[in-house]
């Protein structure tokens, strides 16, 4: 884990019980201002790696109802001379804060005209790929992952138990998902022609399609936890999620229900792998709310959703095994 750089603003009178907190998690430095600028002090910390979110959360329930005060975090990229602490710590893998990853999966669950347009340049270039059992063109259409973001935040938000952030993240999901499958039934009649090896293996579920889906969801959120690079994450998340919607569309598109229906149990048990994988990734880690009593409602919400998607998932292999039985 590296080292970050903590900035505190708040009112001068706050400075003791900022630099109270920081001694207290073994903070490595601890630098004050001589005098506050407009009223405001600045507390700058260098929090040892294995303790940061312990000293944020505790800095935020010291401050958080006073009306005007600000935290920063940023990355230390490198300290001169080295410290003791880093060259230790250099083996272990660095993890995100919870601030941190909320800022990042957050932009991932808007919806906006760079979403749009990249589901959309996603879906037509892997129809295409899919048609013409092009693996290298599918492949290069799962490099955008718009559907990445929505899906990640999906299950982010049910850990932390953030109503907004999942209605947010579910929304984008859907209309997502609704625009690849429209824009495949449109490009598809264009290139309609017999089904490719490719295309018919989007429209058949099996014990494989379910690993597949766990273990993109768990990549994907490992990935964000650990500042990992998230590019072949990225594709392995677009593997699960934008070819079978690709193919759902394609076969509505050219009137072929029986293949639309299989690419739809598809579509539908790689999303639910994939958010129920991301989540139990999330728990695992470590990521929680703050505060006790939203500790309550986010263990509540992470049980719901963790039960209604293994129902799911378990009437979804029942499929699986009736159609091999």
């Amino acid at each position: 884990m590296s080292l970050r750089l903590i900035e505190v603003f708040a009112a001068p009178e706050h400075v003791e019980t900022i630099t109270a907190i920081a001694k207290r998690f073994q903070a490595l430095n601890v630098w004050r201002d001589a005098a506050p600028i407009d009223g405001v002090a600045t507390c700058r910390i260098v929090a040892r790696p294995e303790r940061q979110q312990e000293l944020i959360d505790q800095l935020q329930g010291a401050l958080g109802k006073e009306p005007a005060w600000r935290m920063t975090i940023m990355p230390i990229e490198a300290t001169i001379p080295e410290l003791e602490q880093t060259a230790q710590a250099g083996h272990r893998a660095e993890q995100a804060t919870r601030e941190e990853l909320y800022a990042e999966i957050e932009r991932g669950a808007r919806i906006d005209g760079t979403f749009l347009q990249l589901v959309v340049l996603s879906t037509i270039v892997a129809a295409i790929g899919l048609v013409e059992n092009n693996a290298t063109i599918t492949i290069a259409a799962m490099l955008i992952t718009p559907l990445l973001g929505p899906n990640i935040a999906m299950a982010f938000a049910s850990t932390l138990g953030d109503r907004e952030l999942l209605a947010r993240a579910a929304a984008t999901n859907a209309v997502g998902v609704a625009l690849s499958v429209l824009c495949a039934a449109v490009v598809g009649p264009v290139f309609a022609g017999d089904a490719s090896s490719a295309l018919l293996e989007r429209a058949r579920l099996g014990y494989d399609a379910i690993v597949l889906a766990l273990a993109s969801g768990a990549a994907g959120a490992l990935s964000l936890t650990t500042r990992l690079a998230s590019t072949l994450v990225g594709v392995m998340v677009g593997v699960a999620l934008l070819p079978p919607a690709a193919a759902l569309g394609y076969f509505l598109g050219t009137n072929q229900p029986r293949l639309a229906v299989g690419a739809a149990a598809l579509l539908a048990v790689n999303i639910v792998c994939v958010n129920v994988s991301a989540q139990l990734v999330f728990l695992f880690k470590g990521i929680r709310p703050r505060r006790w009593i939203e500790r309550r409602a986010a263990q509540q919400s992470t049980r719901i959703s963790l039960a209604i998607a293994g129902i799911l998932l378990a009437v979804l292999i029942g499929m699986v095994h009736w159609q091999k039985a």
